[in-house]
C-alpha cells in the first residue's frame, strides 16, 4: 500500500469484520479500524486523527472491495482536490455510482469539514469521481441496514444532491431504489427508499429535519415503528 494509509469506518454492520479483513488483503497492508463512533461527522473527523499520512483510503463498514483492485495504479490527489471517489455496485438495484464507494481523501480536508447532511459533501476543495468500479456496497446485510440505506439515500436525493448532481440523474436513481427487486432484503431497501422520499417532501418545510438522517437511534426507531424489529445479526 505505497504512499497511502487506510481506515475502515464501521458502526454496527454485521459483516464489518470480514469486510475489514478483505480490505486489508486487497490493499496489502494494515488498515486501521474505527468502530461504533456515534455521530457521522465526528467519526469522519476521528479518521483524520487515526492516520499518519495526508492522503489515505477510507472505506465504509459495508464496502466489499473488488479483489482485483490494483492499489499500485492509484495516483495521489492533485492540488485542490480533497477527495476521489471510486464507484461501487449497488446489490439490490444494479446502479453503479459513488454511493458507498472507496475514497481517497485528505486528512486536512476532514479537519476543515463544514456542515452538510451528506457529511463528506462539506469538504473544502473539489471532489473527483473515478470511472472505475472498486467494489460492491453491501449495505443489505439485514432488513434494517437495507431499509436505512434506501431511506437515507433517497431522502438526500430528493432534498437535492450536495455534489451538484443533475435533477434527471437524481430522479432516475430514486426510481431505481424504489423498485429494488434483487439481492438480499431488496424489499426493505425499496420500502426505505419510498419512505425516504415521503420524509424528504415533508421535511422540505423544516430543513433541520434532515439532520435526523445522521442519527442512528432515530433511524432505528423509525424502522421499528414501521416494520418491527426485523434485525438480522449476520
Amino acid at each position: 500500500m505505497t504512499g497511502f494509509d487506510a481506515v475502515f469506518l464501521s458502526y454496527d454492520e454485521p459483516m464489518a469484520n470480514s469486510l475489514h479483513s478483505r480490505l486489508q488483503r486487497t490493499l496489502g497492508g494494515t488498515v486501521k479500524r474505527l468502530h461504533g463512533v456515534h455521530g457521522m461527522r465526528r467519526a469522519y473527523r476521528l479518521c483524520a486523527e487515526a492516520v499518519d499520512r495526508e492522503q489515505f483510503f477510507l472505506a465504509d463498514g459495508d464496502f466489499a472491495i473488488d479483489a482485483d483492485f490494483d492499489v499500485a495504479t492509484v495516483a495521489p490527489l492533485d492540488e485542490g482536490v480533497s477527495m476521489r471517489v471510486w464507484r461501487a455496485v449497488n446489490p439490490v438495484n444494479g446502479l453503479t455510482y459513488g454511493y458507498g464507494g472507496l475514497k481517497l481523501i485528505r486528512r486536512s480536508a476532514l479537519r476543515e469539514m463544514g456542515e452538510a447532511v451528506d457529511v463528506l459533501a462539506a469538504l473544502p476543495g473539489r471532489t473527483e469521481f473515478a470511472k472505475e468500479i472498486a467494489g460492491v456496497t453491501r449495505f443489505n446485510q439485514s432488513p434494517f441496514h437495507a431499509w436505512k440505506a434506501g431511506f437515507r439515500e433517497c431522502a438526500m436525493l430528493v432534498r437535492g444532491s450536495e455534489y451538484g448532481m443533475p435533477d434527471d440523474d437524481a430522479r432516475m436513481r430514486v426510481e431505481a431504489w424504489t423498485l429494488s427487486r434483487s439481492g438480499e432484503f431488496a424489499a426493505y431497501a425499496a420500502a426505505g427508499a419510498r419512505e425516504g422520499v415521503d420524509f424528504a417532501r415533508q421535511a422540505a418545510r423544516d430543513r433541520q429535519q434532515f439532520d435526523r438522517l445522521n442519527d442512528p437511534t432515530w433511524l432505528r426507531e423509525r424502522f421499528t415503528a414501521a416494520h418491527g424489529d426485523q434485525v438480522v445479526s449476520g
